[in-house]
């Protein structure tokens, strides 16, 4: 069974032409680059995307050779709150893509505050311009009346087959899902002021939901199926499949997702609860938390020429004496705080800091963040995390894995391949072809290339972790002094 699985992400698509025996056979990445506005805008061009996921998909299977001839399905991951207004009858887009991290619905999310209790308990989710509504409602505000709004992966398996559907996990980081349930809520399409939207078509993962002629294949096309949101699709792959198991994606952001089992939570701590498959007619949910910048840090590092590209990340943190302590909410503060008026500060620092100790400094902040994340989820399932597996371009720096370690206090296990959310799609589009197939047969086999263990005791993690807190604390209490608070 070959599967071509395409991976669209924010600053690139990914595809993997990858059998269950042979493993992957052909890759391709097309980078994309999303436009930063002022006002916290963030926006993608929408032919850039598509055309990033057709030459993406077109360039694995040539890679892959005779066997990019014989695909038996497609299978897509997406971003899951990027949005956009497109033309049903034509196809064509119009608006620009809002990303997920763009955070100009904030007067949105305002304006509904007092809905905010009813969203988290209907949702799972907060009231944030981070997920779908606010942005879709903001887009209507704005940009266009015309035509439907939905989240990208609607739009493009339109493209690709004349589909109009999304699966369920990304409806579920829209806050117009109920999440038990998992069907469209008309009473928070009309808090959004979105009832006269025309909504996509809700299906599992596992569905077949059309067939493309855009990789080549048969003349009747290639089925598509494996829907799933980006990060899901990670935790899958990881083999996350009980409850209290769990992954951190250390990609643009860092995003931490745990396995909660059959039934939705609803966080006592800030963080969400989202559906994280529904496969075999069954669903499995997931709390999760996120770090807007992490990989976007680091690149935030070499703009402004401190290192010079993201290898040099571990070779100068440790020139650091470790005196500095940054708090790099560049693009605000998401679970569990939920403050998009934050930005980033970096304090301790005297003559003597040099560009190591800005760099360490970075680092050990993504790693506290995700520490913050870790105590919340064990909360949230009152069940311990005794691991932590890992997955993105960032595992690569040993100064930043350790640095988690040491402050989450577990093992962490560092996943072997750069495709993990491709491979988790890749799981569902197997899983969509053979019925007798169960969801642990389907998931690639694999083993850590490398397991970072704590090695700073209990007291020093925790006085370490006292003094970001204190910075943090900081940073959010002049951000309200300076008038920025929403």
């Amino acid at each position: 069974m070959i599967i071509l699985a395409i991976d669209q992400g924010t600053s690139g698509t990914k595809a993997i032409v990858v059998d269950a025996e042979r493993g992957v056979l052909g890759l391709a990445l097309v980078p994309v680059r999303p436009t930063y506005l002022p006002g916290g805008g963030v926006e993608q061009d929408p032919a850039e995307l598509l055309s990033s996921v057709l030459n993406a998909g077109r360039g694995a299977i040539a890679e892959a050779g005779d066997a990019g001839r014989h695909i038996d399905a497609v299978t897509l991951a997406n971003q899951g709150e990027t949005v956009l207004a497109w033309d049903r009858r034509t196809g064509s887009p119009l608006s620009a893509a809002i990303s997920w991290q763009d955070r100009r619905a904030e007067e949105i999310c305002s304006e509904l505050v007092d809905h905010a209790e009813i969203l988290s308990a209907r949702t799972g989710l907060v009231l944030d311009p981070y997920f779908s509504a606010p942005k879709m409602a903001w887009l209507r505000r704005h940009r266009t009346t015309g035509g439907v709004v939905t989240t990208t992966d609607s739009w493009l398996v339109h493209q690709l087959t004349g589909a109009f559907v999304t699966d369920v996990t990304t409806a579920s980081r829209s806050l117009l899902l109920d999440i038990d349930a998992t069907v469209w809520d008309s009473e928070l399409l009309e808090i959004f002021g979105l009832a006269a939207e025309e909504l996509p078509d809700l299906v599992p993962c596992d569905q077949v939901v059309g067939y493309t002629t855009a990789f080549g294949g048969p003349p009747g096309g290639i089925c598509v199926a494996g829907l799933i949101v980006d990060q899901q699709a990670a935790l899958l792959a990881q083999g996350c499949l009980e409850r209290g198991t769990a992954k951190c994606t250390f990609g643009t952001g860092a995003f931490l997702l745990a396995n909660s089992g059959g039934q939705a939570v609803r966080s006592s701590s800030g963080l969400t609860s989202s559906v994280a498959w529904q496969v075999r007619q069954g669903h499995s949910y997931c709390v999760d938390g996120q770090v807007y910048t992490a990989a976007s840090a680091v690149r935030w590092l070499c703009d402004l020429g401190i290192i010079d590209a993201v290898t040099d990340l571990d070779a100068v943190a440790a020139e650091s004496s470790g005196s500095a302590i940054c708090v790099p909410a560049l693009a605000g503060l998401a679970a569990p705080w939920w403050r998009p008026e934050a930005t980033g500060s970096l304090t301790g620092m005297t003559l003597a800091t040099g560009r190591g100790e800005i760099v360490r400094a970075v680092v050990d902040g993504i790693a506290a963040q995700v520490a913050e994340l870790v105590d919340a989820v064990a909360q949230d399932i009152s069940y311990p995390m005794t691991r932590l597996r890992v997955d993105g371009g960032l595992t690569a720096s040993t100064a930043l894995m350790q640095a988690t370690a040491d402050l989450t206090r577990v093992p962490v296990d560092v996943y072997p391949h750069p495709h993990a959310t491709a491979l988790g799609t890749a799981a569902l589009g197997r899983l969509s072809l053979d019925h007798e197939l169960s969801i642990s047969e389907a998931i690639f086999d694999w083993r850590p290339t490398v397991t970072y263990r704590p090695r700073w005791d209990a007291g020093r993690a925790e006085e370490f972790r006292e003094g970001w807190r204190d910075a943090l604390q900081r940073n959010i209490s002049q951000t309200i002094a300076g008038g920025t608070k929403k």
